[in-house]
């Protein structure tokens, strides 16, 4: 038996639940797992469902799903397919050394189709795996230049998603707007919204702050500020100066984009607004 995720979206009502479960069974379909959300401020529902089964005509099936609830829905129906990752990088190791690490035990469901960066440091490491990398520097060409060949790089090998794997640039609005909103994962090296924007750990050792974390998040327009997936954080104390909190946040930073990419993988992760929902 095949099994696929059902993803569903809409306003919320009475009775969305039985109204696609009774669809599924007059399909054949088990359900293997469900998990759902409804939001008391703007009353919109959420639901994941994992179906098994024979997915004979998928085409009728999704539009008797969507007949049966509010206008607004959106409706998904996705296998379990590997998806195509990009990661962006500049020179720190740890976190593309970690996906390529757990896509190539099978740990993470997908693969990596290129490395790129701004400076050539993590070639070799991307070369270890027979994964492709593209060095797109910086360096005596303007930012928007710069960007238009970081997504002609990006768009000739057609990924599901794009990580920021510690890539260090700010993107501008204009390479941000030339991908859908979802498509873009970033690490960033702080618990947010604390410490937004360049130097985190220096702005937290300025603080004397005694946590400090890590958050992956969609891309937007406002640095740092895009839907949150994942965070975590991990204790420091006076101890510590900048660079030894930038030391400890390494795995902290690695753990989170792990998990964060693992559930948007997964079809866990819904966005709603400018915050998400994550089964």
């Amino acid at each position: 038996m095949e099994q696929k995720i059902l993803l569903t979206e809409c306003s919320d009502a009475v009775g969305l639940i039985a109204r696609v479960t009774n669809i599924c069974f007059k399909y054949n379909l088990n359900i293997v797992h469900q998990d759902q959300f409804a939001s008391e401020d703007d009353k919109r529902f959420f639901m994941r469902t994992v179906l098994s089964g024979i997915f004979a005509n998928e085409e009728n099936f999704l539009s008797e799903i969507k007949s049966v609830l509010p206008a607004d829905a959106i409706v998904r129906l996705n296998g379990r397919q590997k998806r195509r990752l990009a990661v962006l990088v500049t020179k720190e190791a740890h976190c593309l050394g970690d996906i390529l690490m757990k896509a190539y035990s099978g740990a993470l469901n997908a693969d990596i189709v290129m490395v790129a960066g701004n400076y050539p440091d993590l070639g070799d490491l991307a070369a270890r795996f027979d994964i492709p990398f593209h060095l797109v520097s910086h360096e005596g060409i303007s930012r928007e230049e710069q960007e238009e060949r970081m997504c002609q790089v990006i768009d000739d090998c057609n990924p599901d998603y794009v990580v920021l794997a510690k890539y260090m640039r700010i993107l501008s609005p204009r390479m941000v707007g030339h991908y859908p909103l979802g498509k873009l994962i970033n690490i960033h090296h702080s618990f947010l919204p604390a410490f937004i924007g360049a130097k985190p750990y220096q702005q937290a050792f300025d603080r004397g702050v005694k946590i400090i974390g890590a958050t992956a998040h969609f891309v937007t327009n406002n640095l740092d500020e895009g839907p949150i997936i994942e965070q975590d954080v991990i204790k420091v104390n006076h101890n510590y100066d900048a660079a030894d909190m930038a030391k400890a946040g390494r795995d902290v930073e690695r753990l989170v984009l792990m998990r964060a990419l693992s559930r948007v993988l997964d079809d866990k992760v819904f966005i709603h607004g400018n915050k998400t929902v994550v089964f």
